[in-house]
């Protein structure tokens, strides 16, 4: 080998490792898809699609236990949500127990469609989670659909990088999101 093929192969191993450590450990962000916008926290962000109503929340307007939410209102109704709730249990040390804490949350009357692995962009020690899909009757209080009007939930647990245990809620009118509108909302989360 020349000394010029040397010095291509040191600048490219260079280039990579240099690459390597502006990204850092933390591996990569999860892309939006175009038209949505993220909601941001010190645990993890999550996509939300600007372009079919959703806006973010102002901390003043949103419950106490939600670190960051994404609302769409049509007539007066909250029609569509996407909450992140932060170190919402204790004693919870990964994925699955995250999961079991979530599912809890759920509520009485809901119907679980199913429970399933899923990895999740960002740092590589708090990438596994767990995804819960239900269905559930709406109440018709706080500004909610109509009493009966059935409704789609995405529930996503786990642990960042940090040991926080977090959710991410998506909840909408049932047949307003497809299930490809869904699973955008999954592959949309990174974990700090």
């Amino acid at each position: 080998m020349t000394k010029k093929t040397y010095r291509t192969i040191g600048a490219t191993a260079a280039a990579t490792l240099g690459l390597a450590l502006l990204t850092g450990c933390g591996g990569e962000s999860a892309a939006l898809p175009q038209g949505w916008e993220k909601l941001d926290t010190k645990s993890l962000s999550v996509g939300y699609p600007g372009e079919k109503g959703y806006k973010e929340q102002p901390a003043a307007g949103r419950a106490k236990a939600n670190a960051a939410v994404a609302l769409k209102e049509e007539g007066g109704l909250r029609t569509g949500m996407v909450s992140v709730q932060l170190d919402f249990a204790t004693g919870v040390d990964d994925a699955d127990e995250a999961a079991s804490a979530a599912g809890a949350g759920i509520g009485l009357g809901a119907t679980r469609k199913g429970t399933e692995e899923v990895r999740l962009a960002g740092a590589e020690s708090a990438r596994e989670a767990r995804r819960i899909d239900y269905e559930f009757t709406s109440g018709g209080e706080d500004r909610t659909p109509a009493q009966g009007t059935r409704m789609t939930g995405v529930v996503v647990a786990g642990v960042d990088s940090k040991d926080v245990p977090f959710a991410v809620r998506i909840n909408a009118v049932k047949g307003s999101l497809s299930a490809k509108d869904l699973d955008a909302f999954v592959d949309s989360i990174t974990v700090k």
